[in-house]
């Protein structure tokens, strides 16, 4: 009889699930939304959405997951039993597979990234960073090859198990991320001229705020924490009854708001110092970057730590955005780890290579002027997640009751402590501010 997995401890919970906030949306996504939104101003907004909307939320979705031990469909099943609340859980689960469709594509760009910077290809002129990366997504085939084993290497893992494959990679891989952070942040802050992007990181300018850029935070907060989408119940339904929430969640909060400031810190110092601009959006990391590593000492160096960097924190929310998928099918039908993760591994892959020809063989396809891997990234963090936290917040709110829930998120005599305050957000506050914001958003976008 299948039995099903905890984590060993309470340190590797938190590591795993920093794992899974700390990705792609700190070091790629992160960076180009301050880029594009005024710099300081956002991230003061980004702050506050992470302390009112984030913590309460992944507080909550871990309380659900703990609850019932169970995969999204599962628990909303478990606590509202005959009711249709598990389409909830299972818009996450959905969420979870497309964006790691999409994800595994950015993924990949970063491994062939590596593999350029040690070959020397990326040892040309800062002009020609441009025509590198267009040819590098324009062509058919080879990004599609990297996209495959980004794929693989998330697949091998996750199949190995929750305490074998992805706490042990992540005890491994958080460290060594934090380690390249560093290093990077201490090379950028020390060039001459960084203190133009340091004021661009501090000094707020709140002319600079639209509605696009409480949406664009507020997405970004659930995209970052991986909320929405699945990976906070999934990650939660594993967690040892012994072990408390609230604390954890704030540390993994804490991991994660620090990896994104870092990498802020890390990235625009370096990018005002040689006189490049900030808003060059999704290319500021694959174009920009590679720019500046070229005009500073040892920069094949301090390029190849930053595309490790990206990976390492791509794999590790890759884990969880393939284990609420693969939790659902083996809570659900029973099916072997094995057999769910390669299964799910090969159709994932194969639905990301829309996202990968959309530069290519797809490149006609348009919707609202976005090409298919932006209309994914669209769809699902301006709609999908944001929802999805919505549906989460009223359901905990109003159908199973945050009494109930409180009760489970103190047991174990918590350093933070549950209550009304807690209750008063997830039932007013994050409703309607999100409601509110993705109407805005979704106006701002149709308009």
């Amino acid at each position: 009889m299948y039995q099903r997995e905890n984590w060993a401890s309470r340190v590797g919970f938190i590591l795993a699930a920093a794992g899974s906030a700390i990705g792609l949306g700190n070091i790629w996504r992160f960076p180009y939304m301050v880029g594009e939104n005024g710099g300081a101003a956002f991230l003061f907004i980004y702050l506050i959405a992470i302390i009112l909307i984030g913590y309460p939320t992944i507080v909550n979705e871990m309380i659900i997951g703990r609850k019932t031990h169970l995969n999204p469909v599962g628990a909303f099943k478990s606590i509202a039993p005959g009711a249709p609340w598990w389409l909830v859980g299972a818009m996450g689960v959905f969420s979870g597979f497309l964006i790691l469709s999409y994800y595994s594509v950015v993924g990949g760009w970063s491994l062939a990234y590596i593999y350029k910077t040690v070959i020397g290809v990326l040892n040309v002129g800062a002009s020609e960073f441009d025509t590198l990366f267009a040819n590098h997504i324009t062509n058919p085939i080879e990004p599609i090859i990297w996209h495959g084993i980004f794929m693989a290497l998330t697949t091998s893992i996750v199949a190995a198990g929750i305490v074998k494959g992805i706490q042990r990679s992540v005890q491994v891989l958080m460290p060594l991320l934090f380690i390249i952070l560093v290093l990077l942040m201490a090379r950028a802050v020390t060039l001459q001229g960084a203190g133009e992007g340091l004021a661009f990181l501090l000094k707020p300018d709140f002319s600079e705020i639209t509605s696009s850029t409480f949406l664009d935070a507020i997405s970004q907060a659930f995209f970052t924490l991986s909320l929405g989408m699945g990976c906070m119940i999934t990650y939660g339904s594993y967690i040892r009854d012994k072990d408390e929430i609230p604390g954890s969640a704030a540390s993994v909060i804490g991991l994660d708001t620090l990896v994104a400031v870092m990498a802020g810190f890390a990235i625009f110092p370096a990018v005002f110092a040689l006189g490049f601009t900030p808003n060059a959006g999704p290319g500021l990391t694959f174009i920009t970057l590679p720019a500046v590593f070229s005009k500073i000492p040892l920069g094949i160096f301090f390029g190849f730590l930053f595309f490790a960097l990206l990976t390492v924190a791509a794999l590790t929310s890759a884990f969880s955005l393939l284990e609420v998928v693969v939790a659902w099918l083996i809570d659900e039908y029973k099916w072997s780890r094995t057999k769910a993760t390669i299964t799910l591994g090969i159709l994932i892959f194969l639905a990301g290579i829309p996202s990968s020809l959309g530069y290519s063989t797809l490149s006609s396809f348009s919707f609202l002027g976005m090409d298919v891997l932006d209309t994914y990234d669209w769809l699902t963090n301006s709609i999908l997640l944001p929802f999805g936290g919505l549906l989460t917040a009223i359901f905990t709110g109003y159908i199973w009751g945050t009494k109930n829930a409180i009760k489970e998120g103190n047991k174990n005599n918590p350093k933070i402590l549950l209550g009304s305050w807690w209750s008063f957000l997830i039932r007013y506050v994050i409703p309607a501010v999100i409601f509110i914001i993705m109407l805005a958003g979704i106006w701002d976008t149709f308009k």
